[in-house]
């Protein structure tokens, strides 16, 4: 399962010596969350208030 998601990133080899499992988890769940259409953004007045 871990080579198979590095093959969707687009991850060779090489650069799996720089990379934790972790790192190309985390890489995978964003890539997965780029797709998504967020109804509402948060604005900096949004932020502000938090």
């Amino acid at each position: 399962m871990f080579l198979l998601r590095c093959v969707q990133l687009g991850i060779s080899l090489g650069d799996l010596e720089l990379l934790t499992i972790g790192m190309v988890n985390d890489m995978f769940t964003e890539s997965s969350n780029d797709e998504y259409d967020y109804p509402i953004m948060a604005t900096q007045e949004d932020f502000d208030k938090f």
